[in-house]
């Protein structure tokens, strides 16, 4: 009978994510990243970027606005046909609005990480998003001058970049708790051993 892989086995995707966070050639972007989100971090909107008046973080919140006008978009270059062109472009302007918010209270998160694997996860993330934000954008114009295949083509690549970007951001807000114990709440790390230990007993 064959054995099923240990739920602390990390799968092929985890170990990609862990061999991002100790990738020292990730440090230069840091460097680049690290002074615009420290402006931001120190702005007077800081507080409700990192969500304070929430009781939780903003920035995972807000990435539903954009994904969901790309995504509403993507399926109306699926199943809109013509009448739906206009439709999408206009989608994807709203959502290459949303995307300023999003990326700042991101920021605000980000800068606030103490340690350096997480700091390099986020600012891969944060390229995977700017990447699919130019190639949104480009969409957005090329369907503007009336080239909509095109559009869709980069669409559709914006897209797959976006994704990689969302299990990057997925894996640092909820495995790795980016943005909890930075915001003054119990430390994430000890927080992941109490629920082991926890697990442990319960288990036992």
């Amino acid at each position: 009978m064959e054995e099923r892989p240990s739920a602390d086995q990390p799968t092929p995707l985890i170990k990609l994510v862990e061999r991002i966070g100790h990738d020292s050639r990730l440090d230069a972007l840091v460097e680049r990243l690290s002074p615009f989100a420290r402006r931001i971090a120190d702005g007077p909107q800081s507080s409700v970027l990192r969500g304070d008046p929430l009781g939780h973080a903003l920035h995972p919140m807000l990435t539903d606005l954009p994904i969901g006008f790309f995504t509403s978009s993507f399926m109306l270059d699926l199943v809109g046909g013509r009448r739906g062109r206009h439709a999408s472009q206009t989608l994807i302007g709203i959502g290459l609005i949303s995307l300023a918010p999003t990326a700042a209270a991101g920021l605000v998160d980000w800068d606030s990480l103490p340690d350096t694997p997480r700091r390099r996860a986020g600012a891969a993330h944060a390229a995977f998003n700017g990447a699919a934000g130019v190639l949104y954008l480009w969409s957005w114009w090329q369907r503007r001058q009336d080239h909509h295949l095109r559009g869709v083509g980069l669409g559709f690549a914006g897209a797959t970049l976006a994704s990689a970007a969302g299990f990057l951001g997925g894996n640092l807000a909820f495995a790795q708790r980016a943005g909890v114990g930075e915001r003054g709440e119990p430390d994430a790390a000890a927080d992941l051993e109490d629920d082991h230990a926890l697990d442990g007993k319960i288990g036992g």
